[in-house]
């Protein structure tokens, strides 16, 4: 199956404004303090230098439910704080999205003209259609989740007001 195949771009960009600084921005993305209450939960562990690891811890629940200890995993490409944060991103919970390989996530953090702060998200997902697809929400009926919106939407409202979208 193609990525036009399933109708889902191979480059998908999320932009969302915060109402929150760059830095506390960088923070909720970089910090499992941060990262385990918005999302699908999880504690990243980043090594914030060009080559360093990237992991993603699995929940309780994600555990409770079968996944791997380790759900995704990557490498550190650029790293600019609270600006740009360039890395791959490999999702282990499936085994046929694990051996799509890796993938490039960024994140670009920039205060707004008209107050706040723009996070643009650029996930290129060339060479994998099925993560493009899940990522890109369009299994959501399936149980896979909202994607990246329903993530970036939920940081943004624990930002802005201390409670997730998601009880």
């Amino acid at each position: 199956m193609t990525p036009a195949a399933t109708g889902v771009e191979t480059t998908q960009v999320y932009c969302v404004y915060i109402k929150a600084t760059p830095e506390a921005i960088w923070e909720a993305i970089t910090s499992p303090e941060w990262t385990n209450r918005y999302g699908y939960g999880g504690d990243v562990d980043y090594d914030l230098r060009t080559g360093g690891a990237f992991r993603v811890h699995a929940s309780e629940e994600f555990l409770a439910a079968g996944a791997p200890p380790v759900v995704v995993d990557g490498e550190v490409v650029e790293c600019d704080p609270p600006r740009r944060l360039v890395q791959t991103w490999r999702m282990l919970m499936d085994p046929g999205l694990a051996a799509e390989g890796f993938t490039r996530l960024t994140y670009e953090i920039e205060p707004a003209e008209h107050g706040g702060t723009r996070l643009t998200m650029t996930h290129d997902l060339d060479g994998a259609p099925g993560l493009a697809a899940m990522v890109g929400g369009e299994l959501e009926d399936t149980g896979a989740g909202g994607g990246w919106a329903f993530v970036l939407s939920d940081l943004k409202s624990l930002l802005e007001t201390g409670a997730r979208i998601a009880s």
